[in-house]
């Protein structure tokens, strides 16, 4: 049980080389999409089963989603710049306001170019008010966000989806309040809208519970990593027209504030329409499934080692990681492996995205004397790039690397492809692989880059780094029962947390060091880390999974996969049963 084995006689109810329509003719096996009854059992995706008989307004979809997640990054992105530029403002009236040589003559004016602001001291401790908000909501992120996701399996995603949007209301709420009323609201009550943010998972948990609803609705072979794509699409989206649009709307209003009421509004309709309108991806009888194994294991964990213990290892902020290192029937020392490989991969791509990118900016302005309108146009045409490939260019891989291979197959032996939760594919592997190579490769672009158009070629190189992320958190789903989704989802989102906290501290450490001498190690230390990802992306295995009710783990390897009958393609390119 502890460690990997292919499948043989003695664990499976068919030959290895059994032909696949000998499968489809077995009476054990349902025709509702579930698996062959015996050992041989194997965790079938069966998501739209309990949702055949409703309307389409009741039918989950990731289609649901996209609209409302597309308005909600952009109110992230878009208030990014405007934030920033309010806390300087605010922390520069402070400071002045505490100085007897304070001009009458020259207010500060929330929103409006205040030259008398730009002097070390204000930029001293804007940043360090910045990084203490980044701090309190980063961490408190850390803790909350694995256990929504926890929940989520057990009690639904849309409502708790719908509550991690709450944090970000109230946190716009005090803004709001700190900016119109500046003498009466201290700009350090924004420290308490970070908190409120933090304590509902701010972003992370949002993005995860997105991803938990998004592989509810998607079968694991042919579309979930997708459909996890277009989420992924719609978060570069925000980045790359939120900035632009908070920037046309700030100016058409004349009012810095005018965006933070849009902002509010937006975290008002998507926690609304989440929570009320998006039909619900758990049917009542998973979450009660997923809430009985759940009270089972409790009870086992209070009998093995006291209930204190059992408390106090629930306590630990760290504990959610603990699924990345599953233990018992069913798992394996591959399994913890791949697990394991994959959180590294996607923490360091995700991670280095957030930490990096303002370091990225400091060094082009810094490098090619660009203004605020060549900045704002590298950072636009990037995502750009990005949504393009996460919308266009992935599908397409999909359709012929997975989907057409099945219709051939289909078509020739009149069989019906089953997805199920098998692991990684073979396509899955080399698309990460893809993507780690091409950032590494972007960043010795950048290291090299003497011209801007070379600068140019280097970042839109980077942007195929977006079919990493979404790859990673499509397959880590595929590796555990339907179950537990949400669950290893925030360990993600742990990994995410904690990268989006101490990554700026690294990377803006690094610049600060080598600005003078070496700007671009900035760039051999991201190259390092993506070569990290890679060398980790090696050590996944396809085909592993987690297989707690038949208590198997497969390894299917090449070689025995091409000795089916009919197998011309990779077999688990939406898998023949």
């Amino acid at each position: 049980m502890g460690r990997s084995r292919r499948i043989d006689v003695a664990v499976s109810p068919y030959p290895v080389d059994e032909p696949a329509t000998t499968r489809l003719l077995d009476p054990s096996f349902e025709e509702n999409g579930s698996e062959p009854l015996g050992n041989g059992r194997r965790d079938i995706w069966n998501g739209p089963r309990d949702f055949e008989q409703l309307p389409w307004w009741r039918t989950p979809s990731v289609f649901w989603l996209l609209g409302p997640f597309a308005i909600f990054t952009l109110a992230f992105g878009g208030v990014i710049v405007p934030k920033l530029n309010l806390i300087l403002d605010l922390v520069c009236r402070h400071y002045f306001a505490d100085e007897t040589f304070l001009d009458p003559g020259r207010p500060i004016i929330l929103g409006s170019d205040n030259p008398q602001c730009r002097i070390p001291e204000v930029q001293k401790h804007a940043a360090t008010f910045i990084l203490v908000m980044n701090l309190v909501t980063g961490g408190l992120s850390a803790i909350v966000a694995p256990k929504l996701g926890h929940l989520s399996d057990r009690f639904g995603r849309t409502r708790l989806l719908a509550l991690a949007s709450c944090g970000g209301l109230l946190a716009e709420l005090v803004t709001i309040l700190a900016a119109k009323f500046p003498h009466t609201v201290s700009y350090r009550w924004l420290i308490l809208g970070a908190a409120f943010d933090g304590m509902t998972g701010s972003f992370t948990a949002g993005s995860i519970l997105c991803a938990s609803y998004v592989s509810d609705c998607s079968p694991p072979s042919s579309k979930r990593a997708v459909h996890i794509g277009y989420i992924h699409a719609c978060l570069f989206a925000g980045l790359a027209f939120g900035p632009l649009l908070a920037g046309y709307f700030v100016k058409w209003t004349g009012s810095l504030l005018s965006i933070f009421y849009v902002v509010l509004g937006c975290h008002t309709f998507f926690a609304l329409f989440v929570g009320f309108a998006i039909p619900e991806s758990l049917s009542k009888r998973k979450q009660l499934a997923a809430r009985e194994k759940h009270d089972k294991e409790k009870r086992r964990r209070v009998e093995r080692v006291g209930s204190w213990l059992s408390t106090l290892q629930n306590s630990n902020p760290l504990a959610p990681l603990r699924i990345l290192l599953p233990t018992g029937p069913g798992t394996s020392t591959r399994l913890r492996l791949n697990l394991v490989a994959l959180a590294i991969c996607d923490a360091i791509i995700l991670g280095s995205s957030f930490a990096a990118g303002a370091v990225l900016v400091l060094y082009a302005e810094y490098t090619f004397d660009w203004g605020n309108f060549e900045t704002s146009r590298f950072v636009s045409s990037l995502s750009l790039v990005r949504v393009f490939v996460l919308m266009a260019i992935f599908p397409l891989v999909n359709y012929f690397g997975r989907v057409r291979p099945a219709a051939k197959k289909r078509k020739r032996f009149g069989v019906i492809p089953v997805d199920d939760n098998a692991g990684a594919d073979n396509l899955d592997i080399w698309i990460l692989r893809i993507a780690l190579l091409s950032e590494i490769v972007g960043c010795v672009g950048y290291v090299l880059a003497r011209s801007e158009a070379l600068f140019y070629g280097s970042g839109m190189m980077t942007a195929l780094g977006g079919l990493g992320s979404a790859t990673t958190q499509a397959v880590v789903t595929k590796h555990v029962p339907q179950e537990r989704i949400g669950q290893i989802l925030g360990a993600i989102g742990v990994m995410h947390a904690l990268s989006r906290v101490v990554g700026p501290f690294i990377f803006n450490g690094i610049y600060a060091a080598t600005v003078e001498s070496f700007p671009q190690a900035i760039f051999v230390a991201l190259g390092s880390l993506f070569g990290v990802a890679f060398l980790c992306s090696l050590m996944i295995k396809p085909h592993i999974q987690w297989d707690e009710d038949g208590a198997v783990e497969t390894e299917r390897e090449e070689g025995d996969v091409g000795q089916r009958a009919f197998d011309t393609t990779d077999e688990d390119q939406v898998r023949i049963q």
